[in-house]
């Protein structure tokens, strides 16, 4: 079924929660699709032929350039980082955030146009807090979103 469309799934896996990436082997598994972990330090992955794990020199936006060299038109590339997402998204491939929330067109270059805000916010002594602690809700979410986008992906 998925060899017609060749959907690889990417992670950005240094900032990517574990219960994430657990929802993505289950998936790779049971649709029998390939998983790439992308990443500046080692990660271990389940003994699987068809996961993966890419360690990329130490720096900023290496993985994200190694994602964005070779992702694929058919391709999922899970990541929190906007500016990847971007890249991706241009390049007509599919980029969903470990929230299960769909990267678009339109939703990345807000997205971008906040972050820089609040970069600028921060830059300027503003105390901005951060996002709530990654939980089981959100991984409900992040669930529900990738089945539903895999499963139109492999129609």
């Amino acid at each position: 079924m998925s060899d017609a469309k060749n959907i690889k799934i990417w992670i950005d896996a240094d900032a990517c929660p574990k219960m994430v990436k657990e929802v993505i082997f289950k998936a790779s598994f049971r649709l029998q699709l390939p998983v790439c972990l992308v990443a500046n330090s080692y990660m271990s992955v389940p003994p699987e032929s068809l996961i993966t794990s890419i360690q990329v020199d130490k720096g900023a936006d290496v993985a994200d350039f190694y994602i964005v060299e070779h992702v694929g038109i058919n391709d999922l590339v899970i990541t929190a980082d906007i500016p990847l997402a971007a890249l991706v998204v241009e390049k007509n491939a599919t980029a969903i955030n470990p929230r299960g929330e769909l990267y678009t067109e339109e939703n990345v270059k807000e997205r971008l146009s906040m972050r820089d805000f609040m970069q600028d916010l921060r830059d300027s002594g503003v105390n901005t807090g951060g996002p709530a602690p990654f939980g089981l809700k959100d991984k409900e979410r992040f669930a529900n979103s990738f089945n539903k986008i895999l499963t139109k992906m492999l129609k």
